[in-house]
Order: C-alpha cells, then structure tokens, then sequence
C-alpha cells in the first residue's frame, strides 16, 4: 500500500523531536562505563527520597487504572496557587498541554506565533495540526522580541506560545515587557506561557504569570515535574488556565492520561521543600562554576535563568566530547551550528566537562573551541 499517498501533507513533511543520546547508549558504541549527559536538562540530585518511597509502595497497584481527574494533586496544586481546582489541566508531561492546545485551537489556515529559537516542540504540534507556525527571531541578546511576536499577531492568529524561562538559550524577560506583551494581544488569541524553568530563575523581576489566568481569559500557564522535581520518567506537567479554557482542554484530553506512580510522585515531592531548595542551590552553584570556567576557556556564555547554559563552543565541539564520554546539545537544528545547550551536571560532572574541553583545546588550540 502506497501510504504516501493517503497521508496528511503536513504529517508527511514534519520533522519528528530529536532526542538526545542516552548515556548508557553511548556506552556501548564507545565500548566503555561511565559516560554522562548533560543535554537534556534532567535534575541531576535525582528525584526526591519522599517520591521514591512512594513509588516503591504504590507499586502494587498498577493494575488499578489510575484517578482519571488527577484529583489529590488537583486538590493539592489548587490551594499552592490559589486557584479553583477546575482551573488545573494535567498530562502525560507539559509536552501533552501543547499537543492538546493545538488540537483544540488550530486547524489549517490557522497561525500559531512563537519566538525562534525556541522549544522544538511548537513548530511540530503546530505543523501536526496542519497550521502555520509563524516564527519570530530572538532579539541579538537571545531574548524574546516582544514587540515583534506582538506584530505578528494577525486575525489568523489563534495561539501564542511564549517560553520563560526560554529553552535553548537559558534567557528571560522581566515583568515590564511580559506585561506590555499580554496585555497588547487580542482577546481571540490564546497565550500559552511555559514556565518548565521558572523555578530555576533567579532574577528579581520574573513576571507574574497566574495574575494574568486570573485577569485576562484565554491564558495559560504549563509547567512540569520533569525538572526541578525530577520525575521526568514519569511524564507529568500541568496547565493552569481560566476556567472556559481548561474545559475546552478537558474535552480533548485523553481519559488517564496522567498514570498513577506519576501523580503519587508529584505528591510526594510537592511536600518535599528540602529537596527542591538543595536543587536550585546546586543549580546556583553549577552555573556560577560553568559560566566561569567556559569563560576563562574564550568560550562565550550567555546569563540563564534555568538549569542549563547556552555555549558558543564552535562546531565540531559535540562530536568531539561524545567520544570522550560526554553529552552535550548540539543547537544544529535550531540554526545555531556554533553552540551548545550544556545542563548544569553535579559538581563532578561540571568539573570533568571543563577539564575535557581544557584537555581539547590544548591539544588542538585550533579547534573551535575559542570565540569565532
């Protein structure tokens, strides 16, 4: 059967999600142990105990299916944010709110506006609708232009996505902008903000996100437990919208979605504040030791407000470190062939990054690895 003659054009020609190379992957084609990733932006402290243990006791009841309204951590992430538990939307990752905001929202002869670079996941669940996506260059600071995301708005625009921290380049915008920006949308465009960094950022300014869900319709907030939580495995995140948006989102959503270790160890490491402060502590640390370090190297390193950095490490740089046991992000695909999107690793593993790259560049000072 000739399949492609039967597909969606649009499904035809779309790029799928590219993700990085497991470590223990890499192992085995380099026939050696201990290689580690620092690619995908993974809470390297782990999980917490307390979502551990609850995983081991809750494991005999995996055959029950889980609570299909998600409703202890409905209840539990309400009264955090101050917001009626019909406001909350849960799925298999912040990644499934995307999906679920495009299959409701867009359609062909539809736009959806998002800055570039940025999540590699907007342009796919955009173009898997068969909408436009409409992409607007980062400013020359690798910040979100705001003002032209603003005036790409046309009446087809039916979705906004707006990453803040953003992911790859680790940048933010303060509470001014982001104001003037929401507020300059028209009411018939919904704007999605995904937050999967925001306990990450440390600058004073960050805006506030849940005032505008409650003052202006047609917001979303998305965040996840991938990251500072550690339960990445497990896939869960969460939308925060008004309530005529989360109903329509509700519709759409597959029923158990959200599987019941997941919503278990969201729990559990909800409660657990000792664990995400070590976290964005040993974030702080990371990133000072690496900014400096890969600065004293000559390679350039832009501010971040999550638990990653953006590089300028030259090209070549990924495919050399992957053979000494180390992954890093190659930003090839994001129209930066000259940079990396390094996560923040333990103690030992910023160290031995930085050793591996001074070890490179002294022997071949003509690799790349100084600023072009």
């Amino acid at each position: 059967m000739a399949l492609e003659r039967i597909i969606k054009p649009h499904i035809r020609c779309l790029e799928p999600y590219q993700p990085g190379k497991p470590a223990e992957e890499l192992d085995r084609e380099l026939g050696i142990e201990g290689s580690i990733k620092l690619a995908s932006n993974e809470n390297p402290l782990g999980p917490s105990p307390r979502a551990i243990a609850a995983i081991r006791e809750a494991a005999g009841e995996v055959h029950r299916y889980p609570d299909g309204a998600t409703s202890a951590l409905r209840g539990r992430l309400a009264d955090r944010l101050a917001v009626a538990p019909e406001q909350l939307v849960f799925g298999c990752g912040a990644d499934e709110l995307l999906e679920l905001l495009a299959k409701v929202l867009l359609g062909p002869g539809d736009e959806a506006v998002f800055a570039w670079p940025s999540f590699a996941m907007y342009p796919i669940v955009v173009q898997g609708m068969g909408a436009t996506a409409v992409t607007v260059p980062l400013t020359a600071d690798l910040v979100h232009d705001l003002p032209g995301m603003s005036a790409a708005v046309t009446d087809r625009t039916r979705l906004v996505f707006l990453c803040n921290p953003n992911n790859p380049t680790g940048t933010s915008v303060g509470a001014d902008e982001f104001d003037r920006f929401v507020a300059s949308l028209p009411e018939t465009v919904v704007v999605a903000v995904d937050e999967a960094y925001v306990d990450f950022a440390r600058r004073r300014d960050f805006p506030d996100s849940v005032a505008w869900v409650r003052r202006r319709p047609g917001t979303i907030v998305l965040r996840t437990f991938s990251k500072i939580y550690g339960l990445a495995g497990l896939r869960i995140g969460y939308g925060l919208a008004d309530l005529e948006l989360a109903q329509y989102l509700q519709r759409a959503r597959h029923p158990f979605n959200v599987n019941r270790l997941a919503e278990i160890a969201a729990l559990a490491a909800l409660d657990d504040e000792e664990h995400a402060e070590r976290t964005r502590r040993s974030n702080a640390e990371g990133v000072e030791y690496l900014t400096r370090e890969l600065r004293e190297l000559g390679i350039e390193v832009w501010p971040t407000d999550a638990n990653f950095l953006l590089a300028r490490t030259g090209p070549g740089v990924h495919d050399r470190l992957l053979r000494e046991g180390l992954i890093v992000r190659p930003l090839h695909g994001f129209g930066m062939p000259d940079h990396a999107r390094i996560t923040v690793g333990l103690p030992e593993e910023n160290e031995r990054l930085i050793k591996t790259l001074r070890r490179l560049r002294e022997a071949d000072p003509v690799s790349g690895l100084e600023v072009p």
